[in-house]
């Protein structure tokens, strides 16, 4: 073992000098540990993603099947998209996990004994893909007609044709079972990730994939380990990975805690928006948008506060509607205090630096009110304006006021109002009924569920522009541009094109293109 560690040595030594401008050593340890731990939580959710994709094929064995097709057939188009639908969050998910590995080998493997988190997470997303990729691969070499379908480009994620065969490169050669057996080595002299979920699914997964290479099991020494990941770094699976790993040290780690929606910018917000406006926004490189497709990829409600709502609906229809409901006073904040008591109570309590919320959203801590100071601090945003009265918007605010403290809902389902995700909040705040008009937002089969991604909200109102009947109008449009470092006001014709931005927009604009 000391002659395998002294080889280590050399070889880290031999690395160094590319490896020392990593971003993560730039940063003090308390902020890297930080940025450490958000990937380390980042795997174990992408990987569940990754897993519902893998799930998705295999619960359609008419699509993906288990054993070799004999008959000839013919793949109807809605057949071909749920394939699609399929395949690309599959993808999504891969290059996600395929660029954490690829940023943190590069890190770790100089100092891989002071540096377990970073190991751990590069472990984690390769046995995830590996895992995944090699059930899926399984099926889809069961349909000569599959591989030819997933080569096709996909523009949703920037991708030209080839990818099912880069995938197969990737996984199906020795190169990917000496991984396997370099990061089973490591990690038995490392002590256990941080978060223990990660560790059972890195053990789960390596259990089944050593299962299926029953007699193939490699034996290596800790310096043999460090080479094999070594060479990760110079393997690049799709053209837009090793770009995606690159942003990741500029934006997710140097750029931590900064938006390129200015400060000022947002100080400027309040006097163009108004209550019930609804707010597309994009952050890069966040957790929540793996997974969802498009471009856009979170919404939200612009409320307003208390003294903003009194003068925006001091209106006599608001008056005469609210007097409806039973609030005589006819103020519309008045009824929403009358119907919610604790969640208006809520709505008017300052956060971060005395601010006051002005934005209702469902995020991961559930449906909470939210500054506009921390809500808009984004990378790209869009407001909308609803083409409704002020009254039928004062219905709208009140529903949302309902849905207050309830649960964010991971699993993506509309039909439950028990939790909520954030187009669902706008969706039902909006949501048509008898006597109210409201916005028609369609709702989108999404591997099985249904739901109504942000960037669909986005695409629909150039949709309607093009047919003359939107129910939008622009408010504002502040569209992030990375390589300048900030975020200026763009065209009603530059948000209409928006939608069709593939998901990995940062990186092309990045590099000048």
């Amino acid at each position: 073992m000391r002659r395998a560690v002294s080889l280590a040595v050399l070889l880290v030594v031999a690395f160094a000098v590319s490896a020392g401008a990593h971003p993560l050593s730039e940063l003090d340890a308390g902020s890297r540990a930080q940025s450490q731990a958000s990937d380390l939580r980042a795997v174990v959710v992408f990987r569940e993603g990754l897993a519902h994709a893998a799930a998705s094929a295999a619960a359609r064995p008419d699509l993906f099947p288990l054993e070799r097709r004999k008959e000839r057939h013919l793949l109807h188009e809605a057949d071909r998209a749920a394939v699609r639908e399929i395949w690309k969050s599959f993808l999504d998910y891969t290059i996600a996990l395929d660029s954490l590995e690829r940023f943190h080998v590069e890190y770790a493997v100089v100092a891989w004994r002071d540096q377990p988190p970073s190991i751990h997470i590069a472990r984690g997303a390769f046995l995830a893909q590996y895992r995944f990729a090699f059930d899926l691969i399984r099926r889809v070499e069961n349909d000569p007609k599959l591989p030819i379908l997933l080569n096709d480009p996909v523009p949703g994620l920037g991708l030209p044709a080839g990818s099912y065969d880069r995938l197969k490169l990737r996984f199906l050669n020795v190169t990917a079972s000496s991984q396997l057996t370099a990061y089973g080595a490591l990690a038995r002299l490392l002590p256990a990730p941080a978060d223990p979920e990660l560790e059972r699914q890195a053990k789960e997964d390596e259990a089944i994939l050593w299962e299926a290479a029953k007699g193939r099991r490699q034996v290596l020494t800790v310096a043999n380990a460090i080479n094999v990941l070594k060479q990760l770094g110079r393997r690049v699976t799709f053209p837009v990975q090793a770009k995606v790993s690159a942003w990741m040290g500029d934006t997710k780690v140097l750029r931590r805690h900064r938006a390129l929606i200015s400060a000022e910018q947002i100080a400027a917000l309040p006097q163009r928006l108004e209550p019930g406006d609804v707010l597309l926004q994009r952050r890069e490189w966040y957790m929540s948008n793996v997974g969802l497709p498009g471009y856009w990829s979170h919404a939200a409600l612009y409320i307003g506060t208390a003294d903003e709502r009194r003068t925006y609906f001091d209106d006599p229809e608001v008056r005469r509607w609210v007097i409806a409901q039973g609030e005589k006073s006819g103020s519309f904040d008045a009824l929403l205090q009358w119907r919610y008591p604790y969640p208006y109570s809520l709505s008017l309590q300052a956060q971060e630096e005395g601010h006051v919320p002005r934005v209702l959203e469902a995020i991961s801590e559930g449906v909470v009110f939210t500054t506009l100071e921390h809500s808009a601090a984004a990378d790209s945003m869009a407001a909308l304006r609803p083409r409704l009265d002020r009254a039928e918007k004062a219905q709208a605010i009140l529903r949302a006021f309902q849905y207050v403290g309830r649960p964010y809902d991971f699993n993506f389902d509309f039909q439950t109002d028990s939790a909520l995700v954030c187009t669902e909040l706008v969706y039902k705040s909006y949501e048509p009924t008898p006597g109210y008009r409201g916005i028609r937002l369609k709702l989108e089969e999404i591997i099985g569920r249904t739901a109504i991604p942000a960037n669909s909200i986005a695409r629909q109102l150039d949709e309607e522009i093009a047919r003359g009947t939107p129910q939008f109008d622009m408010a504002l449009f502040l569209d992030g541009q990375e390589k300048r470092g900030i975020a200026v006001e763009a065209s009603l014709e530059e948000l209409r094109q928006s939608w069709r931005r593939p998901k990995w927009h940062v990186i092309s604009q990045a590099a000048g293109r």
